[in-house]
């Protein structure tokens, strides 16, 4: 009788429960979807399976929206998962200046795949939803999604023990010491916890001790002190017997060193595979960005230290970037700063480090992409202010607002090396990534920054259209082209190498004698175009900006003016 007082008990509680999440019990918080088709939590982090079922899911709630295929397979034979995401039925997805997305080429970088998985999610939901910016976006924008470029070694990373800083790596072995040998003195997971932290020893002669202020924290002692503890690095044994631990881990191929711009061998560039885009997943990505020429804007997302960051990665590729398209990035870096407290728009090459083979120079270099580099997770949003205090922030931030939840405590453990040893530290999951009740918040930042720098592709539309009439059955019409967003249709660098072909401006609706591009109206300079004279090739749109040109007609009265550009779409316009 107990038993089914209990059960009745709990079924009650649980039909409170789903009545309480109905529409009608709640009222919807701005700027956020309201009872999505496909909810989804983001205070945690999606192994390969997870963002598989969400990126399934999410194509079927949306079958107007979202296509979902796979731009290859990993090197584990994972499917690479993009989304392409727009109103198909407005105008088809690669008629559309496009915006590609992709998060986590380095495996233990694993919140890019949540922010731009959060993305697809906020852009449908919201469409659905009504909001009408976002039905205007993905009326006039298409977004090529990838979650994760690197699926094994994110699932190595959540499913195997690891610090928060490794492997960064894929998996494709590499004898990294090259003694002949494959990952033999790797990270070992002493306890079995899933996470490797830090090993300390009891010592006369230690050079550290105890931090007063929170004993969990080793910090050195001072010249007149005497020492408690020393410290033995990570976790780890001997695996090779040569006197060293963890000092031949996995291998050390970068898959951000592969790329067909600027690369050089790992003797040059540390990290560096075989050849430029000698990585499979590297390869799918770049075959898939050359089979859509609409790609206008890219991002990547990476961790960490709060960085909206654009290249050159080198200082030896400064004169790509040229002064024009420094303007351009200048404007959505700044405007991303205001976007992102605690982010800093930064050079590569510049404020960090050289990076050759860089996937960023690819995109920028190679196919006239602007294009971002974020840098997840800032200091600055433990306590929404300049970390002041350095590590003893990182402590603090745990205890205050984390229930010291991130911290493994010290605990004793028999070293076959070492002896009586305690092993304690900091989980994977903390100091790179963010804590879950920060996730959704920067997730929606970031996206909301894509958001800018997509809608900020061209944006085409054929304004006047000026009929003259010059006799003898002939017209003269005039037509004006223009661009009202900050993007043009070709970058400096597009220009620069003919990396794109010119846009295309038509005219039908009378048999055209002459057509020419306009470069003085007041002064009526000319620049006329020999051959195929219906079809005006024009170099360049730029960002808001416009250009004019003209025909000479026999016969007709209605005449249809129509633009056609690969990064700035379609448009069109009948006198």
């Amino acid at each position: 009788m107990k038993i089914k007082y209990i059960l009745f008990t709990a079924l009650v509680l649980c039909g409170q429960l789903v009545n309480a999440q109905k529409p009608e019990n709640v009222i919807a918080a701005v700027g956020s979807p309201f009872n999505p088709k496909v909810p989804i939590s983001w205070n945690r982090y999606y192994d390969y399976a997870g963002l598989t079922d969400m990126v399934k899911k999410i194509a079927q709630a949306h079958p107007d929206l979202v296509k979902l295929e796979s731009m290859g397979k990993s090197y584990l034979g994972k499917d690479l998962w993009v989304m392409t995401i727009t109103n198909s039925k407005v105008g088809k997805a690669d008629k559309k200046p496009a915006m590609y997305i992709d998060g986590n080429i380095h495996s233990n970088e694993i919140q890019g795949s949540e922010f731009a998985m959060y993305t697809a999610w906020y852009l449908t939901e919201m469409f659905a939803q009504g909001n009408k910016s976002i039905q205007s976006l993905l009326s006039e924008k298409t977004f090529y999604i990838a979650p994760t470029i690197n699926p094994d070694a994110r699932d190595s990373f959540i499913h195997s023990p690891n610090t928060a800083h490794s492997p960064r790596t894929g998996l494709i072995p590499i004898d990294n010491d090259r003694d002949g040998k494959v990952n033999e003195d790797g990270f070992d997971d002493l306890d079995g916890d899933g996470h490797i932290v830090m090993m300390r020893r009891k010592s006369a002669t230690g050079k550290f001790k105890a931090d007063p202020t929170d004993p969990r924290r080793m910090i050195l002692v001072g010249p007149e002190e005497k020492g408690e503890y020393e410290l033995l690095g990570s976790e780890g044994i001997d695996n090779d017997g040569d006197g060293f631990v963890n000092e031949d881990g996995e291998g050390a191929y970068d898959p951000n060193r592969d790329w067909g711009w600027n690369w050089q061998p790992n003797y040059i560039q540390g990290g560096a595979y075989k050849y430029p885009f000698s990585i499979p997943e590297n390869r799918a990505v770049s075959d898939f960005v050359m089979k859509h020429p609409n790609i206008a804007a890219a991002q990547s997302y990476h961790n960490n230290g709060g960085q909206i960051l654009r290249g050159p990665g080198a200082m030896e590729d400064i004169d790509t970037y040229n002064a024009q398209d420094v303007r351009v990035y200048d404007a959505l870096g700044k405007k991303g700063e205001e976007m992102l407290p605690g982010y800093r728009y930064l050079v590569v090459y510049k404020d960090l480090y050289s990076v050759f083979g860089g996937e960023l120079d690819w995109f920028y270099g190679g196919r006239g992409i602007y294009t971002f580099s974020n840098e997840l997770w800032t200091d600055y949003s433990m306590y929404n202010k300049p970390n002041e205090d350095g590590q003893s922030q990182t402590y603090k931030f745990d205890r205050d607002l984390l229930m010291k939840d991130a911290f493994v405590d010290w605990h004793p453990f028999k070293h076959p090396q070492y002896g009586d040893i305690e092993i304690g530290g900091f989980k994977k999951t903390y100091t790179r990534l963010h804590p879950g009740f920060l996730l959704e918040s920067d997730a929606h930042r970031n996206m909301s920054f894509s958001v800018y720098h997509a809608y900020n592709t061209p944006n085409l539309a054929v304004g006047e259209i000026e009929v003259k009439d010059l006799g003898s059955g002939l017209n003269q019409v005039t037509a004006i082209v223009s661009n009202d967003r900050m993007i043009p249709t070709h970058s400096s660098q597009d220009l620069k190498n003919n990396i794109e072909i010119p846009d295309v401006i038509s005219l039908s609706g009378g048999k055209v004698i002459a057509g020419m591009i306009v470069e003085n109206r007041d002064l009526n300079i000319t620049r006329e175009q020999a051959n195929d004279a219906a079809h005006i090739k024009v170099a360049n749109i730029p960002g808001n900006g416009f250009v004019t040109v003209r025909w000479v007609v026999q016969g007709g009265a209605k005449y249809t003016v129509q633009v056609s550009s690969k990064k700035g779409g379609e448009a069109s316009k009948t006198n």
